[in-house]
């Protein structure tokens, strides 16, 4: 197999949650330059518009649709919306998350909000890989990417709530790999350490940021771009015997907020 047709996407369709902006944003972007079709979800629904217009001013093929990732409903639409609009689903890029940031006090945090991290980090993705796989063992194709994070192995004070649900989210993807690999799916994890985006900036400090580098070989904070090009390693054919697997994209150390 060529250079090429090992990052080729052509005719291949792919689902982006929480692909407004940041890593998912960088994720669309970079599957629609391989070729695939790409559903861009967002619970901004504006935001999504931005980046499937961006998709097709470059020549590709987009939609956006609105989700909330904790409502069954809207994960049953993006996924109808998506074979009926662009025939068919080949990758799911389960990226749309939250929670953590140093604000997840066990003297603090009820057990109401607990759970909803979990639905929204581990719940949702399960489902829509759930909703995805009849598709793609129908169109003969199956790459899964769950977007974990460095949290799922690091210790930190005040977020067991989104840690906990990254762990899970790590130990569930290498299940479901057993579960859909006979039918061609694969399923693996990508773990940003810490990255440029607006949920970074929102806690970010100078006095965090000088003590995150000292742990970190490659001085300086992940791009968007350096996250996105490990999405498309997993969604792509040069990875079609890679599965359960998680891939930690972190400059080669560890950044915690404390």
């Amino acid at each position: 197999m060529s250079l090429t047709n090992l990052f080729d996407l052509k005719n291949k369709v792919a689902i982006v949650t929480g692909g407004g902006n940041g890593i998912g944003k960088a994720s669309a972007l970079i599957l629609a330059q391989a070729g695939a079709a790409v559903a861009v979800s967002d619970l901004k629904l504006s935001d999504a518009e931005e980046v499937a217009e961006e998709i097709k001013k470059g020549g590709g093929k987009a939609i956006a649709v609105e989700c909330n990732v904790t409502d069954d409903d809207h994960l049953v639409n993006l996924v109808e919306r998506t074979v009926k609009e662009l025939g068919g689903v080949h990758i799911l890029i389960n990226n749309a998350g939250g929670g953590g940031g140093g604000r997840e006090s066990p003297f603090k945090i009820d057990v109401k909000r607990f759970a909803w991290v979990f639905e929204l980090n581990l719940f949702s993705a399960w489902r829509l890989s759930q909703l995805c796989a009849p598709h793609m063992k129908d169109g003969g194709y199956g790459s899964i990417v769950n977007i974990t994070s460095m949290g799922s192995i690091n210790k930190s004070p005040n977020m067991s709530a989104y840690a906990g649900s990254k762990a899970a989210l790590n130990h569930m993807s290498a299940n479901l790999a057993y579960d859909y690999g006979p039918f061609g799916i694969r399923v693996n994890c990508v773990g940003p350490g810490a990255t440029k985006t607006a949920a970074l900036a929102s806690v970010l400090t100078p006095e965090i940021e000088e003590k995150m580098l000292a742990g970190t070989p490659i001085k300086r904070l992940g791009e968007v771009e350096d996250i996105s090009g490990a999405v498309l390693y997993f969604a792509a054919p040069i990875s079609e015997w890679v599965s359960g697997q998680v891939l930690f994209v972190n400059g080669g150390g560890v950044q915690t907020l404390d």
